[in-house]
């Protein structure tokens, strides 16, 4: 039984080492794996768009990627569900020797899309995903949706510390 390639996996033997020469197509792919943060990320089986052109160059092969996907998650203030499209270029060579200076090499005459895909997608995800800009979030006491009960008023919560200048304020009111 053979394992199985990855979707990610493009092979490049009739690009290799023909400066100029060049290849172009699109792909849709279902995600072999999750990936993203705790709250945000692209779920395992989404699919992602893939514009793929691979050019051949002296030094290896330039893959450029234009991806596009959905992000699945909640809203790190009231915990709805946030879906958020991802969409995102990307430019990378692929070396035909390892080198320090490149990150990807052309490795038994293919290359390997998914780990810059991954990435660059991973890192153009929100760190704190919200449904709204303006979502108030949750009522710090009952846990309720405050986006549920716009008249309610929030609670002014004093803190303990300063409850001994209370009395210097209550002085300080005019009278009338």
């Amino acid at each position: 039984m053979s394992a199985s390639v990855s979707p990610y996996v493009v092979n490049v033997r009739d690009l290799m080492r023909r400066p100029g020469d060049h290849r172009e197509w699109s792909r849709d792919i279902a995600q072999p794996e999750g990936f993203g943060n705790a709250v945000i990320g692209v779920r395992e089986g989404a699919t992602v768009h893939l514009d793929v052109r691979l050019e051949s160059l002296h030094e290896g092969i330039l893959a450029s990627v234009d991806a596009e996907t959905v992000a699945e998650g909640e809203c790190v203030r009231c915990l709805d569900p946030v879906t958020l499209p991802v969409e995102v270029e990307i430019q990378e060579l692929f070396a035909y020797t390892e080198d320090e200076a490149f990150d990807y090499t052309v490795a038994d005459e293919s290359v390997d899309l998914e780990p810059m895909v991954r990435d660059a997608v991973a890192m153009s995800l929100p760190f704190q995903p919200v449904c709204r800009p303006d979502c108030p979030g949750l009522d710090p006491e009952t846990g309720e949706r405050l986006a549920d009960h716009p008249d309610r008023a929030p609670r002014e919560v004093l803190d303990p510390r300063w409850a001994a200048l209370e009395g210097f304020r209550s002085a300080e009111e005019p009278r009338s």
